[in-house]
């Protein structure tokens, strides 16, 4: 069964299991997150639903956003996102999405943004090695090596390894642990670290590649 909901990053901790093992997680603000549009192939040309997430005022958002707010009665949300779902079908405008369509020991995927580390080298950003610290091999112990050849073919590859910005990318996860569903709260506890800052949006969603 696929599932799908939007939550927000609050940290870590960790938790005991009952042979006294310890377990670190990431706990998620999990919804709840609220339909407003229900997508079709007659119409749209494919299946999905677009769910709201996280109360916002109304003079933050766009007027086509406003629009789609009030056609369905739901007040302004921060967050909008969509999920092609087979089972959510049967979710209709202005239903609702709570961690508990979640159970202890489902297996998810995570995405979130990576946190940000700005203008960084080779070494940091690829993981690269530096050159030994005797003599001789200064002054460029942390410098890229060669980027190319010389006279051929005298440019720099597509797609080779330089300093650059580093982060701020769309991350997943895969396969990570449910490890406990706090519906009073609508808080998560999922098994392991989640890509992004406190605080950061991140979307979880039924295990793609499910390992056995």
């Amino acid at each position: 069964m696929e599932k799908a909901i939007l939550g927000k990053k609050i940290g870590m901790t960790q938790v005991f299991d009952q042979n006294g093992i310890v377990t670190p997680v990431t706990v998620i603000l999990a919804g709840p997150c609220t339909v407003v549009q229900k997508k079709t192939v007659d119409k749209d040309g494919y299946d999905a639903l677009v769910v709201a997430f996280e109360e916002a005022k109304e003079k933050n958002k766009s007027k086509p956003e406003l629009g789609l707010f009030k056609k369905t009665n739901v007040s302004p949300k921060k967050y909008l996102r969509e999920y092609k779902l087979d089972n959510f079908a049967e979710l209709e405008v202005g239903s609702e999405i709570k961690c508990s369509v979640f159970k202890e020991g489902d297996v998810v995927d995570v995405t979130g943004t990576s946190k940000g580390h700005g203008f960084s080298g080779n070494i940091k950003r690829w993981n690269g090695r530096r050159l030994k610290m005797t003599h001789g091999t200064g002054p460029v112990h942390r410098q890229a090596g060669p980027s190319g050849a010389n006279s051929t073919p005298s440019r720099v590859f597509k797609n080779h390894k330089m300093p650059g910005q580093f982060g701020v990318d769309k991350t997943t996860n895969l396969n990570l642990k449910v490890v406990k569903v706090d519906e009073d709260k609508n808080v998560l506890l999922i098994q392991g670290s989640i890509p992004g800052n406190k605080n950061g949006l991140v979307s979880i969603r039924s295990a793609v590649k499910t390992q056995k």
